[in-house]
């Protein structure tokens, strides 16, 4: 359903919150490339197996993926305003103690407690979920601007963690980074607290606001979206954790993998402006499946390709093939579901793609260390893809049988 300007929701102050959203999740997810950043050097240092950092990453994803339903609750009910202040507090305060820690067990509860579960899962489900509340004619673009801080966070971030660890060692750069992470995400929690407009008229003939009826299928239909998601980051996960530990091992050094992670990232930056635009004017289900398609083409890729200048091609081409999708599943749920149940339903689904970057992350790690290189972690990752692409079709098939998906 296309609203009219005149009936619209949407104000200049809900552009305000979408900016302030994208840098709080910038300089949260910040602390998700700290750890790819500093993988190899947490490792040598206790003299770990890379599987135990790489499972650091995977219960940041998975606390943050479990928080977000807990959030997405707390957000329904009252608002962004406590949700983000605890994230602002949490995600530094995660950093500083990870700075000062001695044994394995401090590490991972301390990434799973509080950077992912309390500080992680304030951030990305509900400030996107938050997002879509303010905007009505250009959600796909307000979401797609608010994930990408995920991307900013990738192109800013690893180069200025790995001048940190060259200069101080891992750390200092973890201290000073939750340092600014406090004083970075305090005052912006103080934009997004403010309560969205209350549509003035419906924004499609479903129940409670939603545009497509699923009543007879929700569960069905919310269970599909959560294995795709986790299909397509399990895949997505692979490059996307251990890309600059690979181009440490192939003889390139960890700041050609940085760089390389930077270029993937702010690639997928533009690419998510892209696919908002797009989504817009396809619905969100069609857009997973043109961005998982093109992502199984160049993670497939990576099984093959080990040249330095071929890398930043390839990194480059996956960078814009992924960073439209999971802001599409946003929408998706967006037009799936009554808009009083955003929140959760939108946070049980990104619990599911932080599962599969979870166990992304993990299984590449272990692969490795069973095998000494990568090509069968990306052989993984493509089975991953494939199952994900063959979930979307269905979708896209109920879609047709039952008008679902006709935007």
């Amino acid at each position: 359903m296309t609203v009219r300007a005149e009936e619209s929701i949407e104000t200049p102050f809900g552009w305000v919150v979408v900016v302030a959203s994208t840098l709080l999740v910038a300089t949260a997810i910040g602390s998700t490339y700290l750890i790819i950043v500093s993988l190899k050097p947490i490792a040598a240092e206790f003299d770990w197996p890379r599987s135990i950092p790489s499972l650091a990453y995977s219960l940041v994803m998975l606390g943050a993926g479990i928080g977000g339903i807990v959030m997405g609750f707390w957000s329904d009910r009252h608002g962004m305003g406590g949700v983000s202040l605890l994230g602002a507090i949490m995600i530094g305060t995660g950093a500083i103690l990870v700075s000062y820690t001695t044994h394995y067990w401090g590490l991972l509860v301390t990434c799973a407690l509080i950077l992912g579960f309390l500080g992680g899962g304030t951030v990305l489900s509900p400030l996107m979920t938050n997002a879509t509340r303010w905007f009505d004619r250009r959600r796909g673009l307000a979401i797609s601007l608010v994930a990408s801080g995920q991307a900013i966070a990738g192109a800013v971030w690893p180069n200025i963690f790995q001048i940190g660890i060259e200069a101080a060692g891992w750390r200092e750069t973890w201290f000073w980074f939750g340092v600014f992470a406090i004083c970075a995400m305090l005052p912006l929690s103080l934009v997004v607290r403010r309560s969205p407009p209350t549509p003035i008229l419906p924004t499609g003939g479903g129940l409670g606001g939603a545009i497509y009826d699923i009543s007879s299928s929700p569960k069905l239909v919310l269970v599909l979206l959560g294995l795709a998601i986790i299909g397509c980051c399990v895949a997505m996960a692979m490059p996307a954790v251990h890309l600059v530990a690979m181009c440490s091992d192939l003889g390139f050094g960890a700041v050609n993998g940085a760089r390389m992670l930077s270029f993937l990232l702010a690639c997928s930056f533009a690419s998510r402006l892209g696919f908002g635009w797009l989504s817009d004017r396809i619905g969100g289900l069609k857009t997973i499946l043109i961005g998982s398609t093109l992502q199984v083409i160049t993670l497939s890729t990576y099984i093959w390709v080990d040249g330095l200048f071929s890398l930043y091609v390839l990194s480059g081409a996956f960078g814009l093939a992924y960073g439209g999708i999971v802001p599409a599943y946003t929408l998706a749920v967006r037009e799936l579901f009554p808009a009083r149940e955003a929140g959760w339903r939108i946070g049980v689904i990104f619990l599911c793609g932080m599962s599969g970057m979870a166990l992304g992350g993990w299984l590449g790690g272990w692969i490795f260390d069973l095998t000494g290189h990568y090509q069968y972690a990306f052989v993984t990752g493509v089975i991953f893809n494939l199952a994900n692409l063959s979930i979307i079709c269905w979708l896209l098939w109920m879609a047709g049988m039952r008008g679902l998906g006709q935007h």
